[in-house]
């Protein structure tokens, strides 16, 4: 469990506190909401600011400058106050994970944005001391005087125009043009810097994007450290030196190198320096990663106290099917990935053994288990059948989501499609149930209007004549989503279809799907349940590649026309896909929130009475397991990846654990 004081032998501090590298990092941090800038001096007439237990020796052998000269002049302060007094704030936060790759979540959880969504999934400054937006498409950002990356280097302009010229603009770097983030209808911003401390991007048309982009859970980040990956770029070094550099490396030349180098979501470079609260000091592979304090982090408490509360984010890598068990036995102080809901009556017996607390928070998404015909399915025969809607409406109205949330959810989850949850403003009841009530005897009349009749076997036939088996893929990551296809297995059966299940590794699964191999896969529902009239409405539009419903359509909308397959033509079946590219690129040209939810309503509409995904059931809480010890975790919140960050949005700098002095034997493993 976490663990109080310094950081011991420091092994943590390997490297010099006057060159403390690091990367993205990933423990938890959060947006900082409405929270007022405030200056060092404000906090405080004359009041010294205090330091950090852990920094205390580095500050004292001159190894580090105090915090003053650490924050910035306007630090972020988070309106709170950890009730233990400085010198008892610190230890180490444990938590597990199932995959060396997992370290790339934490850039997730970290969620230190230029802007970020506060707990009202409203977009306010973090890194950033303010921003304005002029009609849409102007927008101006001014950072925070004084402001250092984790290795004391200045943070300011600088690391924006490298990104925008010397990566963005440069053709062996950004091998396919400038990122569509910063491109409208084509369109390259127009950036400037009006002074020091001020960055601009401008465009003639709105982005309405943009802002979302910034800061969302894996964020376009529009700027770099400079001073450290100029030491990777041909512009700034001398040729026969990066050509030493890029040999001993290994890589092909010197842009891989500089990409390599760059490579922050996956915390996997403990020397990039980062703005986040915690920064990897543990050199990969490892089965213990450590993250310790950002010493330059830029908020603080109430109380003028440096952020984040907690010194150190351990991340063990184990077995995932362990995970729940080694939870149970008090082996985490905040834990939710790699538990489901399933796991919750055997968490709670150990509550008392080992000192945690087991709480629900709510689900996000659209949906929690959802099913995805593949539009863009390589074998013909079956892309004809899955473009038809009556095909889809039947499969959603033959399963029987009432038994499947009984037999796996407890019964307290809610039947019904993947859309907007009743807490988005946009929320239409009606869509809930939309083609999704367990219906056999209608399913059985729309498949038999499509000419698929039976066969002896039972097996309805395809037009071809080969047998109605679908293969439904999944990630092999959730035991809840076998649980659900097996169920979906025998009602499916009685309509006359097979269904078998196929699982493999992530990348596989997302391989398979844009290749056109996958018929069906199965995931999690819309990653944003709760979106506003503002937000773009690309999850239910083709716009990506990575869409596993329509994965070549949202290519082809992603590049322009360039690549993937293009929905356009005569083929009726494809008349909604176009309706829903079409209305999307409306809600982009207009800035008024009325018509952005009208349309809204109406994209949703289609969407759900179309059947392009297969809601299973939504509002299955997410399990999180806190210690005892950890406080200012909520009792309950929204456990969503985009927007949200998991953990990012409650502020997990600011968790901290009890007073040593406070706590009682009993509540002491």
């Amino acid at each position: 469990m976490g663990r109080f004081g310094p950081f011991g032998d420091m092994t943590t501090m390997a490297r010099s506190w006057r060159s403390l590298p690091c990367l993205l990092l990933a423990g938890f941090l959060a947006v900082a909401g409405a929270m007022p800038a405030a200056s060092a001096a404000s906090m405080g007439e004359g009041a010294a600011i205090p330091e950090p237990k852990s920094l205390a020796a580095p500050v004292a052998k001159g190894d580090l400058p105090p915090v003053a000269e650490r924050l910035p002049e306007t630090p972020l302060v988070s309106p709170v106050e950890a009730s233990c007094p400085a010198d008892e704030l610190g230890g180490t936060l444990d938590m597990l994970a199932g995959s060396a790759k997992d370290t790339r979540i934490l850039p997730v959880f970290g969620y230190a944005r230029l802007v970020g969504y506060d707990q009202n999934y409203e977009i306010v400054p973090d890194i950033a001391e303010s921003f304005t937006v002029e009609e849409g498409r102007v927008f101006t950002f001014h950072l925070r005087p004084g402001m250092k990356w984790s290795d004391g280097e200045p943070f300011g302009v600088e690391d924006f125009r490298y990104f925008w010229e010397d990566m963005a603009k440069n053709p062996e770097i950004a091998k396919f043009g400038v990122p569509a983030e910063l491109l409208v209808d084509g369109e390259e911003p127009v950036v400037s810097f009006p002074d020091e401390n001020t960055v601009r991007y401008a465009w003639t048309k709105p982005n309405p994007g943009f802002l979302a982009s910034l800061a969302a859970a894996t964020p376009f980040e529009i700027f770099r450290p400079a001073h450290y990956l100029k030491k990777y770029h041909a512009r700034y070094q001398d040729p026969k030196k990066l050509e030493e550099r890029v040999k001993k490396s290994g890589q092909r030349n010197w842009a891989a190198l500089h990409f390599k180098k760059d490579r922050g979501q996956r915390n996997d470079n403990p020397d990039m320096p980062t703005i986040q609260p915690w920064m990897l000091v543990t050199e990969p592979p490892s089965e213990r990663l450590i993250f310790a304090r950002n010493p330059y982090f830029h908020r603080v408490d109430a109380a003028g106290r440096q952020l984040p509360y907690i010194d150190e984010v351990a991340l063990t890598i184990s077995n995932a099917a362990l995970i729940p068990a080694k939870v149970a036995n008090g082996e985490s102080d905040l834990q939710a990935a790699y538990l489901s809901f399933p796991n919750y009556p055997f968490l709670k017996r150990g509550e008392a053994r080992s000192h945690y607390e087991v709480r629900r928070w709510e689900s996000g998404r659209g949906s929690h288990v959802t099913l995805y015909p593949n539009l863009n399915a390589s074998d013909p025969v079956w892309r004809d059948v899955m473009r038809k809607a009556d095909f889809r409406r039947a499969l959603s109205l033959a399963i029987n989501r009432n038994d499947i949330n009984k037999a796996i959810f407890y019964g307290l989850a809610v039947p019904g499609n993947n859309t907007l949850l009743p807490r988005s403003p946009l929320y239409d009841e009606r869509l809930e149930t939309l083609w999704a009530e367990y219906d056999p005897k209608a399913a059985n009349a729309l498949l038999d209007g499509l000419g698929y009749e039976r066969g002896e076997d039972g097996l309805r036939r395809l037009p071809d004549g080969r047998q109605m088996r679908i293969v439904v893929e999944t990630a092999g990551e959730s035991q809840e989503q076998t649980d659900v296809l097996q169920l979906v297995r025998d009602d499916w059966r009685a309509i006359g279809i097979d269904l078998l299940i196929r699982e493999s590794q992530r990348e596989i699964f997302r391989n398979r799907i844009k290749a056109g191999s996958t018929l069906i896969s199965v995931w999690t529902g819309l990653d944003n349940g709760v979106a506003k009239p503002a937000t773009d409405p690309k999850e239910i539009a083709p716009s990506s590649a990575e869409q596993l419903n329509w994965p070549g359509f949202g290519m082809w909308v992603e590049t322009g026309g360039t690549g993937g397959e293009s929905p356009e033509g005569a083929e009726p079946d494809l008349a909604p896909i176009r309706q829903l590219i079409a209305l999307r690129n409306a809600w982009e040209a207009t800035l008024d929130p009325g018509e952005r939810a009208r349309i809204w309503s109406e994209m949703l509409t289609i969407f759900a009475d179309e059947v392009f995904t297969i809601g299973i059931v939504s509002s299955v809480d997410q399990v999180v397991v806190v210690s005892n010890d950890l406080k200012n975790v909520p009792e309950r919140g929204v456990y969503n990846y985009d927007p949200g960050a998991y953990f990012g949005i409650y502020h997990p700098d600011t968790f901290y654990f009890d007073c040593p002095g406070a706590l009682s034997a009993e509540s002491r493993p």
